[in-house]
């Protein structure tokens, strides 16, 4: 009478099947899911890839890539805005428009007004161009890019006064852009400001080409007709969105009434970070 077999001989026959009898060849073990190369991290790195081309200027390069994405990819919001943007880079801003109105309702509307105020203003047409710039403002509050060419065409509309939150909320959320610093020098200019515009270009140590600019612009808009004849866009019927935390409050002082004693105030905004020191609160008028 046999006894139990050793268990290692019952394993060898195990590891035969399926193998037709033959030693079991070495298998490669799967390869990690997260490792391999996706269809969609191809349309990710795509799309990336044509944004850097419009960021370095090759919009007429964007549109032929803009092209191969769509027969790879098919259509998406977010290539139409690529798309917009550079028809109305390089031109033609008749077939972008078409194309920005199209994207007001969905997931790209800030940038789809940011576009359409972009054609509006370079058709001197400064009511379209307000309204749109507020869209893509109350859409994307936090945008320093719209907020600053929403306080630039206000200040080209001569309304200097409704220009002053704008621009001072983008050189705040963006401290570092010399072009928010430049636009807030703008308007401190145009606001009969000038000690505090220069001490302002000093010290974000604007370069003089740049500082020039800023006044040969000062002298530009003040000599510049406000009046607008072109109904503006209809207005989109969503309320105000209220300005995000950490913006500019009150840049220019109120009127006191008589008697108040003006007393010193921390620097709480980017205009009174960037005042002379021998501004007084009261010096500071609209």
């Amino acid at each position: 009478m046999h006894g139990p077999r050793p268990l290692l001989a019952l394993l060898v026959p195990l590891l035969l099947v399926g193998c037709g009898g033959k030693q079991a060849a070495y298998r490669q073990p799967p390869v990690e899911p997260a490792l391999v190369e996706s269809p969609q991290d191809d349309r990710g790195m795509y799309l990336d890839l044509i944004r850097k081309m419009q960021a370095q200027g090759a919009h007429f390069a964007s549109l032929a890539h803009i092209d191969a994405f769509r027969a790879s990819f098919g259509d998406s919001p977010e290539l139409r805005i690529l798309q917009a943007d550079a028809l109305r880079e390089t031109g033609d801003a008749a077939a972008a428009e078409p194309i920005y109105r199209s994207l007001t309702k969905g997931p790209q509307a800030a940038p789809a007004w940011h576009g359409l105020g972009l054609i509006a203003a370079n058709q001197h047409d400064a009511g379209n161009a307000n309204l749109a710039f507020a869209n893509a403002v109350r859409t994307d509050p936090l945008n320093a890019t719209y907020l600053g060419d929403q306080g630039f065409a206000l200040l080209q509309s001569g309304d200097f006064a409704q220009a002053r939150a704008p621009l001072a909320k983008a050189a705040e959320l963006a401290p570092g852009n010399l072009r928010a610093i430049s636009n807030l020098a703008l308007w401190a200019l145009l606001s009969g400001q000038p000690g505090t515009a220069q001490d302002m270009m000093q010290r974000a140590n604007l370069p003089e080409a740049t500082r020039l600019e800023i006044y040969r612009l000062s002298q530009s808009l003040r000599r510049a007709p406000v009046a607008d004849a072109t109904p503006p866009m209809r207005p989109e019927p969503a309320s105000e969105a209220p300005a995000p935390r950490g913006t500019a409050t009150a840049l220019v002082a109120q009127p006191q009434p008589a008697g108040t004693v003006l007393r010193p105030q921390p620097p709480g905004s980017m205009l009174d970070r960037f005042s002379p020191t021998t501004a007084k609160p009261q010096e500071i008028t609209q």
